[in-house]
């Protein structure tokens, strides 16, 4: 039934119940062929007759027209709101919790913005507790909702969507998703939230090894942050321009829009992306000054527990702390660490767990433990198998593999290095 549809049936069951004809409730203001046609489906009243009618039938508006009492709208609204309030401060399984009995409702079914809000809430709540193929699942049904989102909604939506097939390693579809929005033939002025998405879409470049386009896009995106100049675009751009100018051997760059991101963040940003930028200025540091990155990524990880953030960001953020500690030649350290980022995450986040084992494998040895080496080493060979083939994630991730293999066993490190020159296309 349409939302006219059952607008009628309501206005005439409330009717019955008052034991009210049509020329009734019609007397004097309406004609009672006109209440007939209301209640029939046949035409849409304006809001001054559905105020008139509710007052005359001693009901709600609230209820003429969705379906629910005033206490019953409060109520969800309070609902919501306490869901949004768990996922915000981190209590990620609450407020999925939450959102999946806002949504099991019967009565928030003809509220389609209340609904949507609930969707969107759970799909954020069930990707921070690392379920990315449901979180997937439900971005994906939203994206196409009928009615359609708000254009702002739409744009939160994909930039979600696209998260979550980059982190699950389904670039191609991260990429598809985002480029549907900015780069079709009617692309929108920029906006915050479109030079957000366009961040998440230049991280599927650089994942995907694209970085000549991810080099152009990257500038493109700088400009637009800095026609809009707010705080948020600011941080968005500069946070992933910094990433693909480290990787493509621009450091100082890199070095720079990182600590401008952080600036930027540390006045007027939220917690959890404060923390994740934090875990990334601490990455790019690495290869410089391990001691400092260490000091960054403890305190990045100490914010993030009281945030929504994600198993992944649990996962990378200990990943990189057990780098540091390798670096600083504490391989013991590095070893627990990289197990419990590990222990942390399933074969569905593919790329995140081939580093966490390559960084394990690496601890072991440096311990010389090359058994237990070999063993992990063995385990991320079975996760890039999983990989997309033609892809820079597979090929890093066998160079790594063949890295760390060869100290343990030529011939098999001999074959991971025939594997990556395979994935990289030569």
């Amino acid at each position: 039934m349409t939302s006219q549809d059952l607008i009628g049936q309501r206005i005439k069951t409330i009717r019955r119940q008052r034991g009210l004809s049509q020329a009734q409730l019609a007397h004097p203001e309406l004609s009672d062929s006109y209440v007939s046609l209301i209640e029939s489906g046949k035409r849409t009243p304006t809001a001054a007759v559905l105020e008139l009618l509710a007052t005359k039938l001693d009901c709600s508006l609230t209820y003429l027209v969705n379906g629910v009492t005033a206490d019953q709208m409060e109520e969800l609204d309070f609902s919501l709101r306490y869901a949004a309030l768990a996922l915000e401060n981190g209590e990620v399984a609450e407020a999925r919790r939450r959102y999946a009995e806002l949504l099991a409702n019967d009565n928030i079914a003809g509220l389609v913005t209340l609904r949507q809000q609930a969707e969107y809430g759970y799909a954020l709540a069930t990707e921070a507790c690392g379920e990315l193929d449901e979180a997937i699942e439900t971005l994906s049904r939203l994206r196409v909702a009928d009615p359609p989102p708000t254009p702002e909604r739409r744009v939160a939506i994909v930039l979600a969507l696209c998260r979550c097939y980059r982190d699950r390693g389904q670039l191609f579809h991260a990429v598809e998703v985002a480029e549907d929005v900015l780069a079709g033939p009617e692309r929108p002025v920029w906006t915050d939230g479109l030079v957000e998405l366009g961040a998440t879409l230049l991280g599927a470049y650089f994942v995907r090894g694209d970085l000549l386009r991810a080099r152009q896009f990257s500038a493109e995106l700088l400009a637009a942050a800095e026609s809009l100049g707010s705080p948020r675009a600011n941080v968005a751009a500069c946070w992933n321009a910094a990433v693909v100018a480290q990787c493509t051997g621009h450091v100082e760059e890199s070095l720079q829009l990182i600590d401008r991101a952080l600036a930027v963040q540390s006045e007027y940003g939220e917690p959890r992306n404060l923390a994740r930028l934090r875990i990334q200025a601490a990455a790019l540091r690495l290869p410089h000054d391990p001691a400092e990155a260490r000091d960054m990524l403890r305190r990045a990880r100490r914010q993030l527990s009281e945030t929504s953030a994600s198993t992944v960001d649990f996962a990378w953020v200990t990943y990189y702390l057990a780098q540091a500690e390798y670096l600083l030649g504490n391989a013991a350290t590095a070893a627990e660490l990289a197990r419990e980022a590990t222990d942390a995450l399933d074969d569905r986040t593919g790329a995140v767990r081939v580093e966490t084992r390559l960084m394990l494998a690496n601890a072991l040895m440096a311990q010389g433990r090359g058994q237990e080496a070999r063993k992990e080493l063995a385990l991320a060979e079975e996760l890039l198998e999983k990989v997309p083939v033609r892809s820079a994630t597979a090929a890093g991730g066998w160079m790594n593999v063949a890295t760390a293999m060869e100290r343990v066993d030529v011939e098999a490190g001999v074959a991971a290095y025939q594997r990556a020159l395979a994935c990289a296309g030569l």
